[in-house]
């Protein structure tokens, strides 16, 4: 990691998370004492096995479920005691996010995919669609913005996935196999849009991957093993 980056601010910090889900006649412990930081301008990758926890963690680390133990702060606010509604606000004011499977609404064009965050803002769709407008010419997909998602590659609805997640400007994304679904070349080229998005406008990352060219883009990379986060 370079010196700007150990000197950056804290975007997101876990101190002590832990989560256990019932499952059978017993308890299984998914995370053990978990404490990590990411900084503004950082790419952090998390791999491991499936099963280890890593979705669990990013889950909890995106404010979509509450880990048992241990305390959460994003973009500076502590997640402990919010209520849902004050949770779902920093989350569309701080985090944006990107799964294996795009998740884009059908029946919208791209441009109005990328600018569904905004509008649930209640921002003036005419400037909602602006701003989404400049962010898939971020990731070279301006030409495609009156296309639907089924006339798009697979690649191609991966990248406007990507634009949705940094529409609101957010102190950082959180990525769940970012690449999982996509064949090698086009995966390579996504690592490669990763890294310039990082690089030019500065946000950080969080991306757990099974793929080690995906985490060696990373400026750091952490381990899961058995709930367990350590330095890779």
């Amino acid at each position: 990691m370079t010196d700007a980056l150990r000197t950056a601010q804290t975007v997101l910090r876990a101190e002590h998370l832990a989560k256990t889900y019932d499952e059978g006649a017993g308890r299984v412990e998914v995370l053990h004492d978990v404490s990590l930081s990411v900084n503004a301008h950082e790419m952090l990758a998390i791999v491991g096995a499936s099963g280890s926890g890593k979705s669990t963690l990013l889950h909890v680390l995106g404010l979509l479920d509450q880990a048992d133990a241990g305390q959460l702060w994003v973009a500076g606010e502590a997640a402990a005691g919010l209520s849902e509604r004050a949770r779902s606000r920093l989350r569309n004011r701080a985090l944006g996010f990107v799964y294996q499977f795009h998740h884009l609404l059908p029946e919208f064009s791209a441009l109005d995919n990328v600018a569904m965050p905004l509008i649930v803002r209640r921002m003036p769709r005419a400037q909602a669609r602006e701003q989404a407008q400049g962010l898939l010419a971020q990731v070279g997909l301006e030409a495609r913005a009156s296309h639907f998602p089924g006339q798009l590659s697979g690649g191609e609805r991966q990248r406007v996935a990507l634009a949705r997640a940094l529409v609101t400007r957010p102190a950082c994304v959180l990525a769940d196999e970012p690449t999982g679904n996509l064949d090698r070349h086009t995966a390579d080229a996504m690592f490669e849009l990763l890294g310039r998005i990082n690089r030019e406008l500065g946000t950080a990352f969080i991306i757990v991957t099974h793929d080690p060219a995906l985490a060696a883009l990373a400026h750091r990379q952490l381990q899961m093993r058995a709930g367990v986060l350590a330095q890779a």
